[in-house]
């Protein structure tokens, strides 16, 4: 069985602000193995959570592992049937192989500084 995980990023390193990250790093994992796949724009999908949500979804994503994370989007994402890991930094490479083998340290942090900006969108 495989995982297709996404994460937010800015080059090599995970963006730590969920709502502003332009590309995400696709991997799948599979039996501790990872592989990218490819890296998806956002430009344009900026805090427009059933957007991304849609968008992740449509590209097979099941689990988004980020840094900051707001309560709307965390329930854009869970409406998709997309899993949330929050708290996480560093490079995304590094992130999906420790994902992979189990060793993912993530703190569960959400985003709460913008949490009033969230509400309403969709």
């Amino acid at each position: 069985m495989f995982e297709v995980i996404a994460i937010p990023s800015a080059g090599p390193v995970l963006n730590a602000h969920f709502g502003r990250s332009e590309e995400f790093s696709v991997f799948e994992v599979s039996n501790g193995n990872v592989r990218q796949l490819e890296s998806i724009s956002m430009r344009g999908y900026e805090h427009q959570h059933a957007g991304i949500a849609q968008l992740l979804k449509r590209q097979g994503v099941n689990k988004v592992i980020c840094g900051g994370i707001g309560g709307g989007m965390v329930s854009g994402l869970e409406a998709a049937g997309i899993e949330v890991i929050s708290g996480a930094s560093g490079y995304t490479a590094d992130i999906a192989q420790a994902y992979a083998q189990g060793t993912l340290e993530a703190t569960g942090d959400s985003c709460h500084e913008h949490e009033h900006h969230y509400q309403g969108h969709q």
